[in-house]
């Protein structure tokens, strides 16, 4: 479990940092660009989002075929019991909020609604974005090594609009940063670091989510642009 977590920190430090390189102008980005080597800025940055999405559904396979074969040796449940306990703390790899804001960070990039990475060398990655005009039908839609598919919902379930300035709680559900102040008692000049501990999630009732949600900058971007 703690190895589990470690991949997800990892993860969410990396895209977090590819994150920031992309939002900023100027001579910070020159900085930036310079200390961390980045040659060609645009492509470096693209190589360096495809080379995550290479961990993240290489960690997937791994630990599917692992917990796969113990369950077989021992003929038991315990391996698929073990990944519903990191579905539910919450430190499943394919759940974190920093994989949603990778795939759109990299459609920005490539300025495509969708796109199919076929040779990958762990396994096929394709996503699409569907905007429609009912609010119900605007998702964002991952297919991970082929046939795992992950959907995620970008309507604010407060408002039922789309989001607007998206933020990830810890439990991974998303909302606009308005609605995710008013839900947690919150001023919206005082962010969502000020929530209590108590505060809980709209959708799942779970509190303590409110600390380290992820201000998903990519994927407001995204829908600003579309």
């Amino acid at each position: 479990m703690l190895v589990s977590s470690k991949m997800g920190d990892y993860v969410s430090f990396k895209v977090e940092r590819l994150v920031h390189l992309h939002f900023t102008s100027g001579m910070p980005r020159f900085l930036s660009s310079l200390f961390q080597c980045f040659k060609d800025d645009r492509e470096q940055v693209i190589r360096n989002g495809l080379s995550l999405i290479q961990f993240v559904v290489m960690n997937a396979i791994a630990l599917r075929k692992i917990l796969k074969k113990y369950d077989k040796v021992h003929q038991s449940r315990r391996g698929m019991n073990f990944k519903s306990i990191l579905q539910a703390k919450h430190l499943d790899i394919l759940q974190s909020p920093w994989l949603i804001e990778l795939v759109a960070f990299l459609i920005n990039l490539n300025d495509s609604n969708s796109l199919d990475l076929d040779e990958l060398l762990f396994g096929s990655l394709s996503f699409n974005l569907n905007l429609t005009s009912e609010a119900a039908g605007s998702v964002l839609t991952l297919i991970l090594l082929g046939y795992e598919k992950l959907e995620c919902n970008l309507i604010c379930p407060i408002c039922l609009e789309l989001v607007f300035q998206p933020y990830a709680l810890r439990c991974g559900h998303i909302f606009c940063k308005s609605c995710a102040c008013l839900a947690a008692n919150v001023l919206i000049i005082e962010g969502l670091k000020y929530a209590s501990p108590d505060s809980k999630c709209p959708v799942c009732r779970e509190s303590g989510v409110y600390d380290k949600s992820v201000r998903m900058s990519e994927l407001g971007f995204l829908l600003q642009q579309r």
